[in-house]
């Protein structure tokens, strides 16, 4: 037990170090505040001694000048501390909020490397919850947490130093409630600390339910299964709100306690203070001073439970975003292969790939393609058609085999080299809640308008593009959601054919779209594969008679492998498989 809670106490000062260590850059403005922050604790102990003054010597003996002296004073003392609490706000908020945007680019420049493996295990919520919630909960550390702790603790010294100076008999009977005190802080510190790791989880997991969920709200729709989720909704949001009120409950008991326990104080002090004054042991002044810094001891000691929320919540917050931080899943990229002059010729050789282990969706793969050549694949769902497309651009890494391109291994080719040469145009088109220009060159600001306009053209494009409202500068939407399915697809053809690849790849790009967009598709298929080595994965034959070479899988094997002709001429698997879509086709008309 002393075991466990001594590393969590470690576990927690190591994020803590990480979490200053974020302030580096910006380490002139925190040391700025801090000093601000030292002030102000330091100038605590002083308008009491003003208002003792007052009481004690210039109220008695009718002195108005110097009543009207002690009074600019306070006026002056209140001032200098707006000035400096003005201060430290602004300057805590922002150094708060350059943390915040340094970790969120960090952040999000980590993840945007991580092979997709990484992403088809992990919820979009997850990752939306550790970019926005969890780096608020790290800046609000820096605009309300460590330094107005520190000051805190500073008044706290300051006022019971003070008190001790001034009289130690009556700062004892002051002091009195403070060990009850300390022990309810310890008691609300792990209650606490357990409260809000419990929420940051529910925060989470209804992140990633109304995330997917709102995201797959036509699958909800159409099975009917609006109420089934709103139920499953219910649920979470209810533990989620019963994880607040644990947290609540914690607070509600701990602050009426300090309040009462300050009480306490104060009437300890009359009783104590009271009769020594009406002994003239005690002035009132001095009494007056105590109970004021009674208040000023109390209030430190409430608003040390908040920051110390604060911390609590960001040190939670800070270990998520730091471990996501510290995993490393990003594609390998160490290839040394200088740029050189891409001819295209494509090599797999004994190729095996897993998405999980000893799970083979590809096994023993080999085939040739020379360079300018157009390879379609086909074969059945799950065949490994995609798996190759995603082996060749590196999405995926393959445990045996080799691939190259030009007799080089891609694992020696730098990342950003290969993929400068692969266009890729996939089934499901993503687009950007932005608009058609951004969308196709992807703000790459060496595309002029004359080529986005050729682009067009050669894609066929031109027309839907016209009809548009505003034209290239029309919003598509998130995901595309005011463009059909084909012209998503012609504005995907668009994007890959404007950054003119030397190898093309079409991953089922017709294959949900009408007979019109296809044929528009067809033909700017044969402008944009001339010349360039090309692989399609097919799902209409229709579209590749004219391949160069078609190879089909099955059970993520090559079983087959030639032209159109020559596929037939064998009556295996290929013959069947046009014989069956042929089939299809003529029952559809």
């Amino acid at each position: 037990m002393s075991q466990s809670k001594s590393s969590n106490q470690v576990l927690d000062r190591r994020i803590l170090v990480q979490i200053l260590e974020q302030v580096r850059p910006y380490r002139k403005r925190f040391i700025g505040t801090g000093v601000m922050v030292v002030l102000l604790s330091a100038l605590v102990w002083v308008r009491p001694a003003l208002i003792r003054q007052a009481v004690d010597v210039a109220m008695p003996s009718g002195d108005l000048r110097g009543l009207l002296n002690i009074f600019l004073a306070v006026v002056g003392l209140l001032v200098i501390e707006a000035l400096l609490q003005y201060g430290v706000t602004y300057l805590a908020n922002w150094v708060a909020q350059s943390v915040s945007l340094d970790l969120r680019a960090k952040l999000f420049a980590h993840i945007a490397r991580f092979r997709l493996r990484y992403f088809d295990k992990t919820p979009v919520g997850t990752l939306v919850t550790r970019h926005v919630s969890d780096v608020d909960g790290i800046a609000n550390v820096f605009s309300n947490g460590i330094l107005n702790a520190v000051g805190d603790i500073l008044s706290l010294f300051v006022v019971i130093v003070t008190m001790f100076y001034i009289d130690w008999q009556l700062t004892l009977f002051a002091l009195a409630p403070i060990p009850v005190l300390l022990v309810a802080t310890r008691i609300f510190q792990k209650v606490i600390k357990k409260a809000f790791v419990d929420v940051r989880n529910q925060v989470s997991r209804m992140n990633e339910f109304v995330q997917e969920h709102v995201t797959g709200m036509h699958i909800v729709q159409a099975f009917n299964r609006e109420k089934r989720e709103a139920s499953k909704f219910a649920d979470i949001n209810a533990e989620h709100r019963e994880a607040n009120i644990r947290s609540i409950w914690a607070f509600s008991v701990f602050f009426p306690l300090v309040e009462m326990l300050s009480a306490t104080s104060v009437a300890l002090l009359l009783w104590w203070g009271l009769s020594d004054a009406m002994e003239e042991r005690l002035t009132l002044g001095v009494l007056l001073q105590f109970i004021l810094y009674v208040f000023m001891l109390y209030r430190p000691i409430r608003q040390l439970a908040d920051r110390f929320n604060v911390l609590q919540m960001g040190i939670v917050n800070s270990e998520r975003v730091f471990k996501l931080l510290a995993k490393d899943e990003r594609i390998p990229d160490t290839g040394q292969a200088k740029e050189w002059s891409l001819k295209g010729e494509i090599r797999f050789d004994s190729v095996w790939f897993a998405y999980e282990e000893e799970q083979w969706v590809l096994q023993d793969v080999s085939f040739h393609i020379p360079a300018g050549q157009m390879v379609a694949f086909v074969g059945a769902t799950g065949a490994g058609k995609s798996t190759i497309i995603n082996l060749l651009t590196r999405f995926y890494t393959y445990q045996k085999g080799t691939i190259t391109i030009d007799g080089v291994d891609i694992c020696d080719i730098p990342l950003a080299n290969l993929r400068r040469h692969i266009g890729v145009v996939m089934q499901d088109v993503f687009l950007f809640s932005d608009n058609l220009i951004n969308n196709v060159t992807l703000h790459d600001k060496r595309f002029t308008q004359d080529q986005l306009a050729e682009a067009a053209d050669v894609v066929g494009a031109t027309d839907f593009i016209a009809q548009l409202p505003e034209g290239w500068n029309q919003n598509v939407r998130e995901r595309g959601a005011m463009m059909s399915v084909g012209q998503r697809q012609l504005i995907a053809f668009m994007r890959a054919y404007i950054v003119a690849p030397e190898i093309l790849i079409l991953d089922e790009a017709t294959s949900s779209i009408d007979s019109e967009s296809e044929l528009l598709i067809q033909r700017a298929t044969e402008s944009v594969t001339k010349g360039r080595t090309s692989l399609i994965v097919a799902h209409r034959l229709s579209t590749i008679r004219e391949a160069d070479c078609i190879i089909v899988l099955e059970g993520g094997r090559v079983i087959e492998q030639g032209s159109h002709a020559e596929l037939l001429g064998q009556d295996g698997a290929y013959s069947a498989l046009n014989r069956l879509q042929h089939h299809d086709d003529q029952r559809d008309d």
